[in-house]
């Protein structure tokens, strides 16, 4: 196909038919990070990073999203593990509009539930069910949880398919509440020039 622009002229449109499929790990996969803010409190979904298995997406999760501010849980998810639901707008409920396809059923296993109430915010951890299948799991989530609050979009995951911090070695993720070393104010610089002139003044 001939065009007026000479740069696209000057294009070999072939060689982008040409390309080749990318093998396996040519890139690393996306794992969803939930953390948790303070003891006691839902899980809610931060981000996202790509590593090349749940150990390392654990490990740069916590220094993506907790190392400068303070957790007291992190979970990552391998991103094509997670169910998700259509997502509504304008006020409806997800829950009133979306009925799930009949799935064969299996056996029961226990899946985490995470609810999305606005655009623009994270999903947030409900709880869980035990179910046979995704669409059951949902389902079942409706009668529990479907309550006065709207949901735009709902997320359904096996729970083993979740990598939840031991309780064991939670505190080695803990960060520092106070981290007054990153502000100048700490240093107390006036009071060490103070100090420095008294002792140096000439009498």
């Amino acid at each position: 196909m001939e065009s007026l622009d000479p740069r696209l002229n000057r294009i070999d449109l072939d060689a982008f038919n040409q390309t080749k499929p990318k093998t396996r790990l040519d890139q690393f996969e996306t794992y969803e990070v939930f953390v948790q803010a303070k003891e006691n409190k839902s899980y809610q979904h931060e981000g996202v990073v790509h590593a090349p298995n749940e150990e390392m997406a654990f490990l740069f999760a916590k220094e993506q999203f907790s190392r400068r501010g303070t957790c007291t849980g992190i979970a990552v998810c391998k991103t094509e593990n997670i169910k998700t639901s259509p997502t509504t707008d304008n006020g409806r409920n997800v829950y009133d509009e979306y009925e799930p396809p009949h799935s064969e059923l299996g056996e029961y296993e226990k899946f985490d539930v995470f609810h999305l109430f606005r655009r623009g915010k994270q999903h947030l951890h409900i709880g869980k069910v035990e179910a046979s299948s995704y669409d059951e799991a949902f389902n079942k989530s409706k009668a529990l949880y479907n309550n006065d609050k709207t949901v735009l979009n709902v997320w359904v995951v096996k729970t083993e398919n979740i990598m939840f911090i031991d309780e064991n070695y939670r505190d080695i993720w803990y960060t520092l509440s106070e981290k007054q070393f990153r502000e100048a104010t700490a240093y107390r610089a006036l009071d060490k020039i103070k100090k420095f002139k008294e002792e140096n003044s000439l009498s």
